[in-house]
Formats: structure tokens, sequence, C-alpha cells
């Protein structure tokens, strides 16, 4: 069963002359409970996909469905408590002026929840922060549990879609593999569904049963993991992302890289 469907999306900025396509004719389904990856070169459009999901963009056209129902131009309260988006950077995305209590508190009083210091506790609790941490200010904390704090403030709302973008590229590289394995747990405990985007090929086959290619605004390419590791992608450009990724050309007795 598909959880998010996009057929034929089309997303472009400026008018006539001055038009950018910014995505083209891209589909691709992402079932539910599963992991799917959108990878490519940085301007490929990866991002804008996931923006156009929530309706940080404004044009676009073609289908997007999710539990196949199709999103107009607007986004009803429930999409966004079903759905929320970990962003790049977690310094950027918090605010510096509250607290993780005050930033927690404001997004399950959005939502209409009781019992916020229960919730509090539990969500920190889920992203592996102890309770001294409710209180502290962003720039009090590290890269690493900054970003906790923004996934904690993703589930708060009790979705069942996490949309990630580039969720660990800002962590220094001793931290990144520890946010990507409390993903992993909270997509497990939580039954999620995850749509990330990431230039980092060993981040996807990490975190995605499938993935989806980018070139140029278009999805050139979709295939599974194992494919992935296996190097055998029917299209040139994929090969040679994967031959950038894995750092020399690929002889032809070469064994299966480790992604």
């Amino acid at each position: 069963m598909s959880r998010i469907e996009f057929d034929k999306l089309n997303v472009w900025f400026g008018e006539e002359t001055d038009r950018v396509d910014a995505v083209k004719a891209a589909s691709f389904i992402v079932p539910t409970g599963g992991s799917f990856g959108l990878v490519g070169e940085s301007g490929s459009g990866k991002s804008t996909i996931l923006r156009a999901l929530v309706g940080l963009v404004p044009s676009w056209s073609g289908t997007i469905e999710v539990d196949g129902v199709a999103l107009g131009q607007r986004r009803p309260h429930s999409f966004f408590r079903d759905v929320q988006m970990v962003f790049q950077d977690p310094y950027a995305s918090l605010h510096p002026r509250h607290t993780v209590d005050a930033m927690l508190s404001e997004t399950l009083k959005l939502h209409r929840f009781k019992d916020i210091d229960t919730r509090i506790e539990k969500l920190l609790a889920d992203v592996g922060l102890g309770p001294e941490f409710r209180f502290r200010y962003p720039h009090q904390i590290s890269g690493g549990q900054r970003q906790r704090v923004a996934v904690a403030r993703a589930l708060a709302p009790e979705p069942s879609v996490l949309l990630l973008d580039e969720p660990t590229s800002a962590l220094d590289v001793s931290v990144q593999a520890e946010v990507l394995n409390l993903l992993q747990d909270l997509r497990e405990e939580h039954q999620l569904t995850y749509l990330m985007v990431s230039h980092n090929l060993a981040v996807v086959a990490h975190m995605c049963e499938h993935v989806a290619v980018m070139q140029n605004g278009e999805i050139i390419e979709v295939m599974g993991v194992e494919d992935m590791r296996a190097m055998s992608p029917a299209h040139e450009y994929t090969r040679r992302l994967l031959d950038a990724a894995i750092g020399y050309k690929r002889p032809s007795d070469d064994a299966e890289p480790v992604f």
C-alpha cells in the first residue's frame, strides 16, 4: 500500500522567460512503513520535492497523494499533524531565544495536546536526551543534541511520516552515525514512513530500501538499495555517481563495494 505517491510532479520558480523548472515530471511511490531516498547532486531538485509536499512552494502541477487523497494548494491542519519535516541545519531550524521546553510546548499546544509536561519528558527520552536538557537554549547544546531536539519536535504531533532533508550533513562525522541509528530505532518503534533527501549514498544505503536518482530536476532511475550496493544501475549517470561515492573508477573485476 502506498503512503505517498507523486505522479508527474512539476515544480517551477518564476514565470515566462524567468521561469526555472526545478522538478520535471517526477513520479514515484513511498510505501507505508517504508524508507525512500532521493539522491543526486546539489540543485537536482531533491529538497524541492519535499517542499512541494508540505506546501512550501506555490508553483507546481501534477499529483501528490497521501493515503490516496490528492493534495491541493493548501494543506489541512490534519496534514501537518501526520507529516513532519526534519531540516538540514538544526541550529537554523530552532529558535535561538527559546528553550527546548518552549519549542516542544509550542508544538504540542499548537496540535491541542494535553499533559504537556509528561509528553515533553517522553519526547526527550525517545531521542536520548535527559531531563537536564529541557530548559537549555540551542547555543548551550551540541550540534548532535540540537538535531535530536529537532527530531523530538517533529515527533511531538505523533506523525506517521517524517521528511528528512539531509538530517546529518551539518553534523560532525563522529555524531552522524548516532543520529542515523536513532532515526532507524524511532522508525521501528513508532512505525514511521520516511522520505529522505541526501547527497551521501552511504547514508541512503543505511537508511532506505529504495532510491530515486535525480539529475537536473528529473528522476532518471528508481532502484533498490541492494542493486545500488551491487553496483548494477541502469543509467550511466547513476554509475558515475556510485563511482564517485566510493572514490575510484570501478574496474570490471571489482568486488562489491561496502555502502
